[in-house]
């Protein structure tokens, strides 16, 4: 039997199987529940069909509904090539009919695994890499929900109140949002007076007490207006400033479970050692979003490629040298490179030297932390890889860039 390619297009509640051989004739075609035993079974039948000949699966999507699939070829030791949507969309344009179905997904994707020699195999994380992916997106919903609630309440606040909205810096202080669960009216703040307002506030442990109850009636006494639907907007207020509190609480929790599980993994201390990587966040970020395995990526330049500081040539005829930012990208990603250079060309001498270089060439600001992205970027993947801990070259030494030392 000829080696075969199975192709999947998954889903929530099904997924839909392709068989292919060597010509493209399709060997098998099978709509399966997205259930432990129905997959289990349609692996059994492709490997009967393949008998000693390998099969190799492909599939379009690499968490969510795919994931059980994943794990279960995984653990029979199946080798699992993922081909994304945006790439199965845009391949599936070159097969005949324009109509798209799941079946005709999973032609294509099998199709594709056949001819395609760039497709990277999807390789099974370790427990710890899996869980600070989990906790690192919790983690952006969180944080997500409390911006979201801050300008929804001084949105609110804005309606009836705009004096206290822009008397305070909702987004950084903790002690206004204690104050907002007490007191949300020009009323109610001129009726208990600075004083009172001063020790309700540090009976709730709140620092510079009497200075924000003094800025708080202030406020109070600029707006002696009632405006329609007061009451309501105050209560809202009341309730979106608790939401926050408590997310705050929430979000402090998920960072002592990222810190704590993070130190467990086996790249923490190599990660860690790198210039601008700071707390344990920016380098959780780098292993949720790779796994912290550089052999998946095969070279420096595939990594760069897939976190986008790298810049791609769009050359066409007589123009040639014409480079671009690319359009796809993993964004989570680039944005660790991009922040821990900031901070690198701040705080290390190295980094430094490498970033006032690049602008005195001409570079922007911009350009010049992407170019020391991408110099880190490279020097990261060779630490992870070797297992070195990171030392910055003196810039006195005759500094090229970043350097690299057991």
């Amino acid at each position: 039997m000829p080696e075969l390619w199975a192709g999947t297009d998954a889903g929530k509640a099904a997924h839909h199987c392709t068989v292919i051989d060597t010509d493209g004739t399709k060997v098998l075609s099978r709509r399966v529940p997205n259930n432990e035993p129905e997959l289990l079974e349609l692996i059994g039948d492709v490997l009967a069909l393949a008998g000693d000949s390998p099969v190799t699966w492909a599939i379009d999507l690499n968490t969510g509904g795919g994931a059980l699939l994943i794990a279960l070829l995984t653990s029979h030791g199946q080798r699992l090539l993922y081909i994304p949507g945006r790439t199965v969309h845009h391949a599936s344009r070159g097969y005949r009919g324009d109509g798209k179905t799941d079946e005709k997904d999973a032609y294509v994707i099998a199709d594709q695994a056949r001819m395609r020699r760039d497709l990277q195999p999807l390789q099974e994380w370790d427990e710890i890499a899996v869980d600070l992916k989990i906790l690192t997106a919790r983690r952006y919903d969180l944080a997500a929900d409390r911006t979201r609630a801050i300008n929804r309440m001084r949105a609110q606040l804005l309606e009836y109140f705009p004096a206290l909205e822009r008397t305070f810096d909702y987004a950084a202080s903790k002690a206004v949002l204690i104050l907002l669960t007490g007191y949300q009216t020009p009323v109610g703040l001129r009726r208990v007076g600075p004083s009172r307002l001063a020790t309700w506030l540090k009976n709730r442990k709140v620092r510079g007490a009497q200075a924000m109850a003094d800025a708080a009636v202030a406020a109070a006494q600029a707006q002696h207006t009632a405006v329609a639907g007061e009451s309501t907007a105050a209560a809202v207020v009341n309730t979106l400033a608790r939401s926050v509190l408590a997310l705050d609480e929430e979000i402090a929790a998920v960072d002592a479970k990222i810190a704590a599980r993070f130190r467990g993994h086996r790249h923490a201390e190599v990660i860690l050692s790198m210039s601008g990587m700071g707390g344990p966040l920016l380098g959780t970020e780098f292993v949720a979003c790779t796994g912290g395995d550089m052999d998946a990526f095969g070279t420096a330049g595939r990594l760069a490629g897939v976190a986008g500081p790298a810049p791609v040539p769009r050359d066409s005829g007589r123009i040639s040298g014409n480079m671009r930012r690319p359009h796809r990208y993993h964004r989570r990603l680039l944005r660790v490179f991009y922040l821990s250079a900031q901070i690198a060309a701040r705080f290390c001498l190295t980094s430094k030297a490498f970033y006032d270089r690049k602008r005195a060439e001409g570079k922007s600001h911009k350009q010049a932390i992407l170019a020391l992205a991408r110099r880190r970027l490279d020097v990261m993947w060779a630490l992870v890889r070797d297992q070195r801990t990171f030392e910055a070259q003196p810039p006195q030494q005759g500094l090229r860039g970043l350097s690299l030392r057991p």
